[in-house]
């Protein structure tokens, strides 16, 4: 087995292969002046199985994917393994207007096509593997993040909805810890308040965990209020640090204690590495 480091996830694609103790080699990539992708593998063939390590966001990732892959081929890897920590489009999983695609169903669609194996991290619905018809598992980056926090002192785990609950149970169970998910409760015309739903969280070592921040508006209202409501701390903790527009920069100017994310995304926050859970599923083959 070798483990391929696309250009997004060069540093992720490392330690898994140095966990696994097997060959690392990079994808040697760089874009013509008109913006395409040219990416060439140094050698002069493989023999077994090929891993490669690449996310497919932003659009110019999966194009690098597809064209890896095809090189791998072409020097023999007898089956392609795609690990995508990161998927693209997998939030456009729903039809909301007529004439509106599919996007996560596409996309899946077109790597079905040129893999053996595909391997992701948190998917926003794991339901978006079912378009797959090769095999395909969603690993879940709860115990890299309990492990991480395990030492920390933190009281209690919350997650900031009841929609993303299980994962805070996950990470709370792993920790030993109570969890909890955060409630609005509209006051007044113009005034809601962010509670844990049913814990108290006076005096309290707080986590809040997610699978992804984007903007991060939810989590800076949620760190304030919970702050007003007399936690003595409050971190988060996300899979995905997509972090558009300064939003970890906003972060790390609220009243969180610490901004923290999986190195699925290579970001300044990336402490946690799902390198481990990786490796374990490639080592079944």
């Amino acid at each position: 087995m070798i483990v391929i480091g696309g250009s997004s996830s060069v540093g992720l694609a490392k330690e898994v292969a140095n966990n696994l103790g097997c060959e690392f080699m990079q994808a040697s990539t760089t874009r013509f002046p008109d913006g395409e992708c040219y990416t060439r593998l140094d050698r002069e063939s493989i023999e077994g199985d090929a891993v490669i390590i690449q996310n497919t966001y932003p659009d110019g990732n999966l194009v690098e994917m597809l064209l890896i892959r095809d090189a791998a081929v072409t020097l023999g890897a007898k089956r392609v393994i795609m690990v995508i920590p990161y998927f693209g489009y997998a939030r456009q999983d729903r039809l909301f207007k007529p004439g509106e695609p599919m996007s996560a169903k596409v996309m899946c669609g077109i790597l079905d096509r040129v893999c053996d194996k595909v391997v992701t991290v948190d998917l926003h619905k794991e339901s978006t593997l079912d378009h797959f018809t090769h095999e395909h598992v969603d690993l879940k980056a709860a115990a890299a993040i309990a492990e991480h926090f395990k030492s920390e002192g933190i009281d209690m785990v919350l997650s900031p909805d009841i929609g993303a609950s299980a994962r805070a149970k996950d990470v709370g169970d792993r920790m030993g810890v109570p969890y909890d998910h955060l409630e609005k409760t509209r006051l007044s015309g113009t005034e809601v308040r962010i509670a844990p739903a049913k814990s108290d969280c006076a005096g309290k070592r707080i986590l809040i965990v997610d699978d992804m921040i984007s903007t991060g508006g939810t989590i800076i209202a949620a760190s304030k209020a919970l702050k007003e409501a007399g936690a003595a701390s409050v971190t988060v903790a996300c899979t995905h640090g997509v972090f558009v527009n300064n939003a970890l920069d906003n972060l790390r100017a609220s009243a969180l204690k610490e901004v923290l994310c999986c190195n699925t995304i290579d970001t300044p926050a990336s402490g946690i590495s799902v390198a481990g859970i990786i490796a374990d599923e490639l080592r079944k083959g």
